[in-house]
């Protein structure tokens, strides 16, 4: 049995979206994608973290857990409300890849126009600044305040604001009040807009399932505002980061650069910090992806100054304790664990224990042609989980496939017994036939493109999170494809 409903869904951050700005958006062209879905029996949208990002533009590395990215506003809807002109805007982009930095300097100076032209005193906009006053003051002068320092990180500006709760953050507070209220007017228009999103989604029988990273980003407007919750040294330097040890994939670990909770002696603040994240969050999606959902029980901790993760070592996270409270707090909560990688059957448990659906992989499923135990084979499955073929960290199939041996390919073609010579349409099959209760199919699968679209490759800063599509280029017979399995599969 399955907390969801039996259904299948794509996998498309916004940002994919078609935009003549560079960037999707929540335009029409996120509409016209959400009624793709829904003619084609798509039950599910998931997506990845939609807040303001930071470090190598990775929806990963928030600037805030609570705000909405900027670069998302739709620049139509702006026009349409006579914020601005559409004579300004005469940039070209590339249509194929994002590039972050242009964009960035393009769109904050339409949005900066479009702010000079609102109505402060506008009651909805007064409304969103009371209701939302515990995390956008904050946010706002944070983000001020970053503008002011050049970018850079809060723990590198001038000692005198590196405390949000200083004289001289005061005074800055009232000189550049107009500077703050520039960013409260882009998290209204955002919320704005995407609440449009998700009224339609929800009219039409689409469940977004959200991210939700259990690190923040050192660059932060929620370490910076919570600086007693983290590992931090006097100088607001790391003491401790995340990471993950040395593997089969890297002989010196994964470092992440996240701060690493306190959580044996600022536990109640920070159980306090977590709902207000995912009571946030759930008004923005309907379901939560817990990424490093093992980081619950326990995580890699590994020295700041340390250049790798080789030196880290495992420490317990808060485990059901946390859970409990969030469910006494919140009530029974629509999450999906992110169990991949290094997971102990202490991991196991405490999924189990909460029922929290897990992840399948099919790509990890046929490494082992003599194991038939494969936990990311589909006969293992049970209905409460959900299956991919692979995920935003993972190749695209076709590119996963060219790097396959013949040993593995005739291992699935025995698997399968299909009489499909296309992989995708195998892998499509053995998912949406598979006792999972949702099955999620990245766009770039479902329109056989090869390893140029991937989305991100872990482990590294640059290049990814760029990749955009067409109408034009998705051949609708593929998405009559996954219609038709959807609906014999009972999932529609």
């Amino acid at each position: 049995m399955s907390r969801f409903s039996r259904g299948s869904g794509i996998l498309l951050h916004p940002t994919s979206i078609p935009s003549e700005y560079g960037i999707g958006d929540l335009g029409e062209n996120l509409i016209k994608f959400l009624e793709l879905l829904k003619d084609n029996a798509q039950k599910y949208w998931q997506i990845l973290p939609i807040g303001p990002t930071g470090y190598g533009d990775s929806p990963y590395q928030s600037l805030s857990s609570f705000a909405g990215n900027p670069l998302l506003i739709s620049i139509d809807d702006l026009i349409a409300q006579n914020l601005i002109s559409s004579s300004n805007l005469n940039e070209k982009f590339n249509t194929r890849y994002i590039n972050f930095a242009k964009v960035k300097k393009f769109k904050f100076k339409i949005l900066k126009e479009a702010s000079r032209n609102f109505d402060y005193s506008n009651p909805n906009f007064q409304a969103f600044k009371k209701t939302n006053n515990d995390w956008l003051s904050g946010y706002s002068t944070y983000m001020a305040l970053k503008e002011a320092h050049s970018e850079l990180p809060w723990y590198l500006w001038d000692s005198k604001y590196r405390d949000p709760v200083s004289s001289s953050v005061s005074k800055f507070q009232n000189e550049f009040s107009f500077k703050i209220d520039f960013h409260d007017f882009t998290q209204y228009i955002f919320y704005e807009q995407w609440s449009k999103i998700k009224m339609y989604t929800k009219n039409h029988g689409i469940s977004i399932i959200g991210d939700l990273p259990i690190f923040v980003a050192h660059d932060s407007a929620d370490v910076w505002l919570n600086q007693s919750l983290y590992f931090l040294n006097s100088d607001r330097t790391l003491k401790y980061q995340a990471g993950v040890p040395p593997d089969y994939f890297s002989s010196t670990g994964q470092l992440w650069g996240n701060p690493l909770y306190n959580w044996e002696f600022e536990y109640v603040k920070i159980y306090d910090f977590w709902l207000s994240r995912i009571k946030n969050s759930l008004n923005l999606v309907d379901i939560l992806r817990l990424d490093h959902f093992r980081g619950f029980d326990a995580y890699w901790c590994v020295p700041g100054k340390d250049q790798n993760a080789i030196n880290g070592t495992w420490k317990k996270g808060p485990g059901r304790d946390f859970f409990h409270h969030i469910n006494d707090k919140l009530g029974d909560l629509p999450f999906i664990a992110e169990d991949l990688g290094f997971i102990t059957e202490s991991v196991k448990e405490l999924r189990d224990d909460f029922q929290f659906p897990g992840m399948k992989i099919l790509h990890y499923a046929f490494s082992d042609t003599q194991d038939s135990k494969n936990e990311f084979l589909p006969h293992n499955y049970s209905p409460n989980c959900v299956v991919y073929i692979g995920t935003h960290d993972n190749d695209t199939t076709i590119g996963w496939w060219g790097n396959q041996s013949e040993e593995i390919k005739n291992h699935v073609f025995n698997y399968s017994n299909s009489t499909q010579n296309d992989i995708i349409s195998i892998f499509l099959e053995l998912a949406s036939s598979s006792k999972a209760a949702i099955s999620i199919f990245t766009l770039q699968d479902i329109m056989r493109l090869d390893t140029t679209h991937r989305m991100n490759l872990p482990g590294t800063s640059e290049g990814n999170w760029q990749w955009r599509f067409k109408f034009e280029d998705l051949n609708l017979d593929y998405m009559a494809q996954l219609k038709q399995l959807t609906i014999e599969n009972k999932r529609s």
